[in-house]
Order: C-alpha cells, then sequence, then structure tokens
C-alpha cells in the first residue's frame, strides 16, 4: 500500500479565466471505479490521507484540492468561490478521471458540492427525458455520463445553521502568521476544537495540511479570498439555498450514509432525522465527542465509512 499519493493537475474554467486545480491520487490509476473524496471550506485534500490508504486498494482514491486551496490556483475574482464554480471543476476533473462507478465522500462543503452536483445530474436527465430530438444527446451518455454509486455526507446537509455558518465565516478570512509550528498548532486546536479530541501527533499532521511555511512564517494554504461569497449571503440567499439543496438531495438515487458529530453545530439532530426520513436509502452514524466535523482518521471513523462504500454495510 502507498505511503504518499500522486499529485496531478486539471485545468478548468471559471468565467474570470482558467485555473489548475491540484488532485492527489491513490490506488491503481487504472481502476475505473473512482472514490471522489471532497474537503471542507479551509481544508485540503491531504484530509483524507488516512482514508484513501485504507480503501486504495479497492479504489482509484482522487483527493482534490479544490481551487483557492492547497496546491490549487486562486482564483482572479473571488466571487466565484462558490458551489456552482467547484461543480463545474468536478465536473471537468470527472472527465478526465472517466470513472465506471462513482463513489463520493464530501466532508461539510466538499458534501454540499456533491449535492450540487448530483442536483446537475438529476437536471440533465430530466432535460434528456424531456427532449426528444435525434441526436440531441451523445449515445454513450450512459456509460460515460455521471451517476453516483454511494454517496458520504460527513456533516452536513441542507440545512446549515446559520449560528455555525456565523462562527466558520468569523476565521476564514483573518490574516494570521505564526513564527512555529508549533504556533500554528495551538491556534489549529483552538479554532478546530469541535474537530473532537486528538492526539498531538494527530494535531500536527493536521495542521501541516493546511499551513504553508512561507518567507520564514507560517500561513494559512488558502486564499482568503474565500471569505468574500460568505460576506454576501443574506436570509432570502439562505432560504433559496436550502431548498436547492433539499431538491438535490432528494434526487440521490444512491445509497447515502450520513455521518454525524454527535455535538456539530452546523448539522443539527433535526436535520438528520428530516434527511433519514425523505430519503429511504440512507443511513446513519453518530460519533459521541465530536462537533464539525469529524476528521476521519481514526480507524473508529475509517472503518464504517469504509464498510458501507465496499457494500458491506
Amino acid at each position: 500500500m502507498p505511503s504518499q499519493p500522486r499529485l496531478d493537475y486539471v485545468t478548468c474554467a471559471s468565467p474570470a479565466g482558467l485555473h489548475r486545480m491540484a488532485y492527489w491520487e491513490w490506488g491503481d490509476p487504472g481502476n475505473d471505479r473512482v472514490l471522489l473524496c471532497v474537503h471542507g471550506l479551509t481544508r485540503a485534500g491531504r484530509d483524507f490521507d488516512e482514508l484513501a490508504q485504507h480503501l486504495s486498494s479497492d479504489f482509484r482514491v482522487v483527493c482534490p484540492d479544490v481551487v483557492g486551496r492547497g496546491a490549487s490556483d486562486w482564483l482572479l475574482n473571488p466571487s466565484f468561490y462558490t458551489v456552482p464554480q467547484y461543480v463545474a471543476d468536478m465536473t471537468t476533473l470527472l472527465a478526465r478521471l472517466r470513472p465506471a462507478i462513482l463513489d463520493w465522500v464530501g466532508t461539510s462543503m466538499g458534501g454540499l458540492i456533491g449535492l450540487g452536483l448530483a442536483g446537475t445530474v438529476a437536471m440533465t436527465a430530466a432535460m434528456r427525458a424531456a427532449d426528444p430530438r435525434p441526436g440531441a444527446w451523445s449515445q454513450d451518455l450512459p456509460r460515460h455520463g455521471l451517476r453516483f454509486n454511494r454517496m458520504v455526507l460527513n456533516d452536513i446537509g441542507p440545512r446549515l445553521e446559520v449560528s455555525a455558518l456565523m462562527r466558520i465565516g468569523a476565521y476564514v478570512g483573518q490574516p494570521v502568521a505564526f513564527s512555529t509550528l508549533a504556533e500554528a498548532v495551538q491556534a489549529t486546536r483552538q479554532t478546530a476544537a469541535t474537530f473532537g479530541p486528538h492526539t498531538d501527533e494527530q494535531w500536527e499532521t493536521f495542521t501541516r495540511r493546511v499551513f504553508r511555511q512561507r518567507e520564514g512564517w507560517w500561513v494559512k494554504h488558502y486564499d482568503q479570498g474565500l471569505a468574500a461569497p460568505l460576506a454576501g449571503q443574506n436570509a432570502e440567499a439562505y432560504a433559496t439555498g436550502e431548498n436547492l439543496l433539499w431538491q438535490a438531495y432528494d434526487a440521490l438515487d444512491c445509497p447515502v450514509l450520513i455521518v454525524r458529530g454527535a455535538e456539530s453545530d452546523l448539522l443539527s439532530a433535526a436535520t438528520l432525522a428530516q434527511m433519514r426520513a425523505r430519503n429511504t436509502r440512507s443511513t446513519s452514524i453518530e460519533f459521541a465527542g465530536v462537533g464539525h466535523a469529524p476528521t476521519l482518521m481514526t480507524p473508529e471513523q475509517i472503518e464504517p465509512i469504509a464498510a458501507f462504500l465496499r457494500g458491506s454495510s
């Protein structure tokens, strides 16, 4: 089993121009069963190292750095740091990967991207069914189109608690710089305290994945412009977004595992119950002593997800 992933890039487009999105890949590159793992708002693809190593013998595991983070480019116009742009980028990536079977693990924002992509797939299928014109759609679309086999939503759902969004938004755009790694680790332990207990070694690993050393300082790995779209949100925008996410969730036609930190302030117990009621193919698991969001670094969190993705649960 490899100890390090392969790094590659794919060129994507936004209304502001072209950008490269980095992705980290584990397992056999010829395996057409692809597991796409997409991280949270201020995180990076290497967050999934432990899960990816565990599953790399079964899947071609691909973990992108969403644009504006990690090894990916930053957007020229930060107003495009939105889910529709991320969905477009993932579609470009999947066109390169051409999976025969597609599974998805999305943590927080990564789950929203998965739902956004699922909604786009459902809309496209409906449009195709309604268009009788000969040749209007590629004949090989069923083979090379997008269809989810299984989806894991890690501490995310269609309804987001506004208080949690405000908590997250308060630190996203704040510039920070630390003279030592130890200081960066301590700051991470504070801002990510809701992620639950970890060992000192795990906190250091967790920190190294999202801090970079530049000119003698440890700084965040992402474009602080990520905060710009968050600042422009209002109650009406939240309501519209929630409605669209529920439509996308309801359209899911694959098994869904909803992972929740039992103390999560973003995915409430009430929303989880509603998700279970609205989709009969959904199951859920909660991790005690964890808030938003489970880091998927420990065997206790990895094993039930792996069993679900392998089809043994």
